[in-house]
């Protein structure tokens, strides 16, 4: 069976990234896909980009990845931006929105946070329909049907669910989990692009990382809205002015 890692929100945490490239590569699993959100938040956007293109087979965007690329008056935006570079804001302006793929008879669609915008955020406890929702295909979909499997991030809270004969997983946040303060990523498990039905799963992993050494880094750049992402990290709690 073929394995694929799905990482999602790195946000520029370098030893969370690191810790979960480590763990994927334990496990002798070579695919990786990310689903967006490289950058912000943390202090190493420009280390972030470079590894994700060294590690990952594909790279969509997400809403980070996109106001990042657009001109900005917001300070916090403007020194990320600097760190990054007209080279790395290029490749974040490039990727795509959704990527598409059978595995084992199934139509799997991943993307950063729905099929319609990188800016649309649906929380596993939000409604029957909003979730379901998620299904179905946009202007941006190559498949014109609704899909088996949905995966997706975004949200910093990993999960799985399944209803109506379809399944919906959050891959969870690399770089700043908002449940448990520890990284998070997802593995699929199946025949990659077999139209047959054959067994597919999906697992959640969680993976432990130096999150003072994370804060230190943070530290040691002088990034803006210090306070906030260190309480992130430590308590997985949403606390700063920051977008997710």
């Amino acid at each position: 069976m073929d394995r694929i890692a799905v990482i999602s929100d790195i946000h520029g945490n370098i030893p969370a990234l690191d810790a979960v490239v480590a763990d994927i590569h334990k496990r002798g699993i070579s695919t990786i896909y990310c689903l967006g959100d490289l950058v912000g938040k943390g202090p190493s956007g420009d280390k972030a980009v470079d590894r994700v293109r060294e590690v990952c087979t594909i790279v969509v965007r997400g809403n980070w990845d996109e106001n990042m690329a657009k001109d900005s008056e917001y300070p916090t935006i403007i020194w990320h931006q600097n760190n990054l570079g007209p080279g790395r804001l290029d490749y974040l302006r490039s990727l795509p929105m959704i990527l598409e793929f059978e595995m084992s008879g199934r139509h799997i669609r991943l993307f950063h946070a729905s099929p319609r915008s990188v800016h649309e955020r649906i929380q596993p406890w939000d409604t029957h329909e909003s979730r379901l929702s998620l299904f179905r295909h946009s202007e941006y979909c190559e498949y014109a049907g609704d899909a088996d499997v949905i995966g997706y991030g975004d949200v910093h809270n990993a999960y799985v669910q399944n209803f109506e004969g379809k399944t919906l997983f959050n891959a969870g946040s690399v770089g700043n989990p908002l449940e448990i303060n520890q990284a998070s990523y997802a593995i699929l498990e199946g025949e990659l692009h077999s139209a047959e039905l054959s067994p597919f799963g999906i697992q959640l992993v969680r993976v432990p990382y130096d999150i003072e050494l994370a804060i230190r880094q943070a530290v040691e750049a002088e990034m803006p809205e210090l306070e906030s992402y260190s309480l992130e990290l430590r308590t997985a709690v949403y606390r700063g002015r920051q977008k997710r």
